[in-house]
Formats: structure tokens, C-alpha cells, sequence
């Protein structure tokens, strides 16, 4: 009797003989994993869905000189009470976790020169340049005066004030036709910025009064 050959069952049959034959050298495998991966193994997973919602989230430095809420500020008494300052007086701008925020008035002992309050405001470590932030406080605080740039047009900074030793710089602008009006002083260094509104003074008046009065209000 003739037997029947079947191609096609044989060469399955053929490569399962031959495979069950192979041996691991035959076999490219991935190189062992060293010791101590499977410690390393979440470092190199990726980040958790909790980890990356915090790694989103904005980061602000603490190293750096800081703002203080400074009872005494250059020689001025901070006012308490129902004279005191609210932190609505002007927009500080975007507040962050880490961030500090003074916003205080200080009063000339027995009122020698002004029966109105120098209104400061002060940040440190804001996200952006601490000049940008100094512009947005000067903005707001020409706003709060109800500055009418139609009319007055855009007050001018003037930068050349001595900053002291806490370095950065130290601009100031007159806010009044008035020679003896208001003047408003800003600070900006590496982590911190800060505005003040002076009434009845002077340019030159202002700037040092302004930056004594900061020696108390950053450390």
C-alpha cells in the first residue's frame, strides 16, 4: 500500500523537534539586571502620578534674603490698630507657598514731618525678575494714589540712589507737581522687591529715608 505524505505536517513537526532541541546559547536574551536594580527600580520607573502633580506644581527658592514685618522701620513705628495697613491696599501680584508679603503703614515719631502714614509693600522670592515685580508694585501703587496718566502723564524712576548694603538697586519718582509732594521708592535685589509711598518729601529725602528704612525690612 502506498503511504500518503503530508508537506506541510511535517515541517511543523520538524521545527517543534528542532526547537525543543535548541540551547540557550542559541537564544539572544537581555543581559541580567545588575545587583541592587530592584532597589533602583523606582528611580527609573518614572515618576508616580502623585510625583508628578507635585513636580508640576510652581517651586519657589527659600534660599536668599527674606522680607520682615518690622515693627520699626528706619526710625518709623509701624501703625496698628484702625490705621494699620490691609493687605488689599494695593495688588502685591502672584502669590506663592514660601512667598512672604508685608504690607505695612509707618509713622514719623510725633508726626515731625507727615501726618500721613509711609504705605510700604514688600515680597521676596517672587517667580519672576524681582524688576518686573517692582514695576507691577509701582503700577498699583500709582493706581491706589489714583494717578491720572491722561493728565499727569507717566512718572519717570530715577535710578541713581545708593542701595546700600543690601546691594540690588534703588529707584524713586516724584508723584506730585508739587516740589515737596509725594515721592514712591522701590527696591528689587536677587530674591526681593519692594515699594514705598512717601508724602511731603523729596526725591533725595525719600531714597535715604527709604533705604534705612529697608535695613529693617529685609534680612
Amino acid at each position: 500500500m502506498r503511504v500518503q505524505r503530508f508537506p506541510a505536517l511535517t515541517a511543523a513537526v520538524l521545527g517543534l523537534v528542532l526547537l525543543a532541541g535548541c540551547r540557550i546559547d542559541d537564544v539572544e536574551v537581555a543581559p541580567a539586571a545588575p545587583s541592587g536594580a530592584s532597589a533602583d527600580a523606582d528611580s527609573t520607573a518614572g515618576p508616580t502620578p502623585a510625583e508628578a502633580a507635585e513636580g508640576a506644581r510652581p517651586s519657589v527658592t527659600v534660599g536668599g534674603q527674606r522680607v520682615v514685618d518690622a515693627v520699626t522701620a528706619g526710625g518709623l513705628s509701624k501703625v496698628t490698630g484702625e490705621g494699620a495697613a490691609s493687605d488689599t491696599v494695593i495688588d502685591p501680584g502672584e502669590m506663592r507657598d514660601g512667598m512672604n508679603l508685608v504690607v505695612n503703614n509707618y509713622e514719623p515719631p510725633n508726626g515731625e514731618w507727615s501726618d500721613t502714614p509711609v504705605l510700604v509693600v514688600a515680597v521676596d522670592h517672587v517667580p519672576e525678575p524681582t524688576t518686573k515685580r517692582r514695576e507691577h508694585l509701582w503700577r498699583d501703587m500709582l493706581e491706589h494714589l489714583q494717578w491720572d496718566y491722561d493728565v499727569l502723564g507717566r512718572p519717570d524712576a530715577q535710578p541713581a540712589y545708593d542701595a546700600g548694603p543690601l546691594g540690588g538697586s534703588v529707584e524713586c519718582m516724584p508723584v506730585s507737581l508739587a516740589e515737596d509732594g509725594d515721592v514712591i521708592c522701590g527696591w528689587a535685589d536677587a530674591t526681593t522687591a519692594a515699594v514705598a509711598r512717601f508724602p511731603n518729601s523729596t526725591l533725595p529725602k525719600a531714597s535715604r529715608l527709604f533705604v534705612s528704612m529697608r535695613a529693617d525690612l529685609e534680612k
